[in-house]
């Protein structure tokens, strides 16, 4: 009897052991494919039952969370919606994330292990974390300023402290406000389905996602390349280039918008955008030293994030002399976000040094406490400070003598450059009207901000573009709103 009672023993013990294993398998092994099955909506469910942290500008929400006593309990919430959209980008239960929601999902949504000062306690009882949150570099008035500057025009606006790096206004136009695709409901379909196919591609971040010929403003980077590769050593000085100019190994001649331009130094070149000069230069400093100060502004760098990623602005680097020249004014494949001609002016702004962007100043836990963030980005040297120091008495010229007047700021020295970007098959399209600067109030030490605008207005009449008259205003405004003036 005791022999039966010993086997049946042992083969419960067999049977207890098979179900921990299993037991075992299914926890820890598949727990991730199960995790990851559709049909399992726990995750989903869980992650709904506690309000999102908040995203941050000024130090108040400019997010929040809706109660809406369903399965998938908390909606996400906006405040000015269409006004930081392009910062904050969507949370939507049915559609993911973008932008900032995304990039920062982990702690916004309490999921990131430095949230809890416990995690593995939090792990056996199942318990949650509250959602931190994000704490942006953004100036309010800033943004404010650059969204009614565009004024619902198809656009964008980037501006920038040229000394850390930190973005103090990201705005793309035409918006849409991120509530619409919060929800799971029909309506948070239709939104979604309209939003897509709206010609004006509202949910298009225009600031970093959106590359543009920069047009002459691209003369910035030329001028640079010129003078850190001495092909120019005087301002003042002619620079033997004909007008019109003859694009090398073609028949093709460039030309300018108006007179003045054959033999003009560099100051006069620049303060009336002459295009002969430029592109005569460019392929005076040569297709590599062209190339290499293109790429120390950031051209074709496909790293950056902001923490979100940023389309990269491309300079072709395997071109002819014609192909050079038109590259040389910011045209032929030259292409570029407005982000990235921000970090242009900035680098002028800021010695020839440039800070590497960003949008996140720290994130927080749910009370205060900073878990990471702080500090300046890495910084690197772009030009010759002695370069910078004549690019930001040529771009001063531009706006008390040149085409960029209407930036002007009482009590502030303003530096920048114009530009109206042809494209379009044979040029045919309207011109995008562009305007890079930077600004320094007379009490400062050192500019306080870099901004670059580019307006598409597929409304007007072509001849009416210009970055001097459509664009600058915008910049001012951005200006003045950092400056306080």
């Amino acid at each position: 009897m005791a022999r039966y009672i010993r086997h049946a023993w042992a083969f419960c013990t067999l049977l207890l052991a098979a179900l921990l294993v299993n037991a075992a398998r299914v926890q820890v092994i598949q727990a991730g494919s199960y995790d990851a099955n559709p049909a399992n909506r726990r995750p989903t469910i869980a992650r709904y039952q506690q309000p999102r942290g908040d995203i941050l500008v000024g130090g108040e929400p400019v997010t929040g969370s809706n109660d809406t006593g369903e399965q998938l309990r908390y909606e996400r919430t906006y405040r000015d919606g269409p006004l930081y959209a392009p910062v904050t980008g969507f949370a939507s239960q049915m559609y993911g994330s973008t932008f900032l929601e995304h990039a920062q999902d982990g702690v916004l949504s309490g999921t990131d292990p430095m949230l809890s000062p416990f995690p593995l306690w939090n792990d056996v009882t199942r318990g949650s974390t509250p959602g931190g949150d994000v704490v942006t570099t953004l100036d309010g008035v800033a943004q404010q300023a650059a969204y009614q500057g565009l004024h619902g025009r198809r656009g964008a606006v980037a501006a920038i402290e040229p000394a850390t790096g930190r973005i103090l206004a990201l705005v793309s136009t035409p918006s849409y406000d991120p509530a619409a695709l919060s929800g799971n409901s029909e309506a948070t379909a239709a939104a979604w389905a309209r939003l897509n196919h709206d010609p004006e591609k509202p949910m298009l971040n225009r600031a970093v996602r959106q590359t543009y010929p920069p047009g002459s403003t691209f003369k910035v980077v030329t001028a640079a390349a010129a003078l850190d590769a001495d092909v120019v050593t005087d301002l003042d000085a002619s620079t033997d280039s004909p007008d019109p100019y003859r694009l090398p190994g073609t028949r093709t001649r460039l030309t300018n918008e108006g007179d003045g331009c054959a033999d003009a130094s560099l100051r006069e070149a620049f303060e009336w955008s002459c295009n002969t000069v430029f592109a005569k230069l460019g392929v005076d400093v040569g297709v590599a030293d062209m190339s290499a100060t293109a790429q120390a502004f950031g051209f074709n760098d496909t790293r950056l994030r902001v923490p979100f990623e940023v389309s990269p602005s491309t300079f072709d680097t395997h071109v002819d002399r014609a192909q050079l020249a038109l590259s040389s004014i910011g045209q032929y494949n030259t292409r570029a976000t407005p982000l990235q001609m921000a970090m242009v002016a900035a680098a002028v702004a800021n010695g020839g040094r440039l800070r590497t962007p960003y949008l996140v100043e720290r994130t927080t836990r749910h009370g205060g406490e900073t878990i990471s963030g702080g500090g300046m980005r890495p910084d690197r040297q772009v030009m010759r400070p002695s370069t910078a120091v004549r690019l930001r008495e040529l771009m001063t010229d531009v706006v008390t003598d040149g085409t960029g007047t209407n930036a002007a700021i009482p009590g502030a020295v303003v530096g920048g450059k114009t530009g109206t970007a042809q494209h379009g098959v044979g040029n045919s399209g309207v011109p995008y009207a562009w305007f890079v600067s930077w600004a320094q109030a007379d009490a400062d030490l050192e500019p306080k901000v870099a901004v670059a605008v580019v307006v598409e207005d597929a409304s007007a009449d072509r001849g009416e573009i210009s970055g001097g008259g459509d664009a600058a205003p915008i910049a001012r405004e951005v200006m003045r709103a950092v400056l306080g003036l």
